[in-house]
């Protein structure tokens, strides 16, 4: 089975955590805060600021100005061994409770949008390894080695402090050239790494995966899980563009004779603007009309699942689905759980 992370691209909001590792990263090579900051909006002081958000695009030109002012090999190794549980805030403690480490995967998989990553993992099984693809086409090309090497190492990091040990990879492959410090990238993987390979890719053993994880509590999971939902609930409130084309999504007369949101051509037409001004408009503000779209169907499947007798069957089919498969596997991306799991959990609640 192959899991997805909850986002399809790295451009969804985030915290300033990374940003302050960065910059504090940068200051102790020299670089002043400043030009790290250099074409930002964001101060020293917004740094500390637990509860500040920024959009992807503004953590993206910090990592620029690094890159640029800091022309250092093996960089990114260097940054990425610094991403810590704390780092990740509430997301890390989610994981850190997790039973195991497969279940702490899962959950990352889910909630990708309170990570830093822009390089996003895709887990699948194969000839009895676990693969991650480490997926890099998106990230800008002068970016790319850079991000690939901070966001491995830090997702090695975060799993070698989730099992108390240095995690030893089965398998590590690279797409870019072997670099002059492949020695410090080995250090890090412990199975020697490939170079120029088609794809990056890390795999694990599967046994790896049960065994229990030394910090594993099940009332603190539940509660971080209630606040990362919160989270994630809060950093998808939509404003502008984003907003009215929301508006258009959400039935205006309930789930009674509830029928399927409209296409991003009546959106548009409604808009008094073409398809393509309302795709761009809705890119400048970070977001798609299909992550819109996958918002609004999870919010109404959550609701017809808990409030009405409908099958899953008829709930595919209000919310525009052509057949119910296709809606089981999008609502398990988006909750952890199929249709049918989620209500009896609701259920088990009154």
């Amino acid at each position: 089975m192959v899991q997805r992370p909850s986002v399809r691209d790295w451009d969804f909001p985030r915290g300033v955590a990374s940003v302050a590792l960065m910059v504090g990263y940068g200051a102790e090579h020299g670089v002043a805060p400043a030009a790290l900051l250099r074409g930002t909006d964001l101060t020293e002081a917004r740094l500390h600021d637990p509860d500040a958000q920024i959009d992807a695009h503004t953590e993206l030109a910090v990592v620029r100005n690094l890159v640029r002012q800091l022309d250092r090999p093996g960089m990114g190794i260097e940054v990425g061994r610094r991403y810590r549980i704390t780092t990740f805030g509430i997301f890390g403690f989610a994981c850190v409770s997790s039973p195991t480490l497969a279940e702490a995967i899962d959950f990352a998989l889910r909630y990708m949008e309170l990570s830093f990553a822009f390089c996003l993992p895709v887990t699948h099984w194969e000839n009895d390894e676990f693969i991650g693809r480490i997926l890099d086409d998106s990230v800008p090309a002068d970016l790319r080695q850079f991000l690939v090497e901070r966001d491995v190492t830090a997702m090695h990091q975060m799993m070698s402090d989730l099992l108390g040990r240095h995690l030893e990879l089965v398998r590590a492959e690279f797409r870019f050239p072997e670099p002059s410090y492949a020695d410090r990238i080995a250090a890090v993987t412990v199975a020697p790494p490939r170079f120029g390979r088609p794809e990056n890719l890390v795999a694990l053993d599967p046994a790896i995966l049960d065994q229990p994880l030394p910090q594993a509590n099940e009332h603190t999971l539940a509660i971080c899980l209630a606040q990362c939902r919160d989270l994630v609930h809060r950093r998808r409130a939509r404003t502008g563009i984003a907003a009215e084309v929301r508006t258009r999504l959400v039935p205006r007369g309930g789930l009674d004779g509830f029928t399927a949101p409209p296409g991003i051509d009546a959106v548009a037409a409604d808009l008094n603007m073409s398809t393509r001004t309302l795709r761009r408009h809705l890119d400048a503000a970070g977001t798609s009309y299909r992550a819109l779209l996958d918002e609004v169907r999870q919010a109404l499947a959550e609701e017809m699942l808990t409030t009405t007798p409908l099958s899953v069957s008829d709930v595919a089919i209000r919310l525009g689905y052509a057949e119910a498969s296709t809606f089981i596997y999008a609502f398990k991306r988006w909750t952890g759980a199929t249709p049918a799991a989620y209500r009896r959990a609701r259920a088990g609640r009154y």
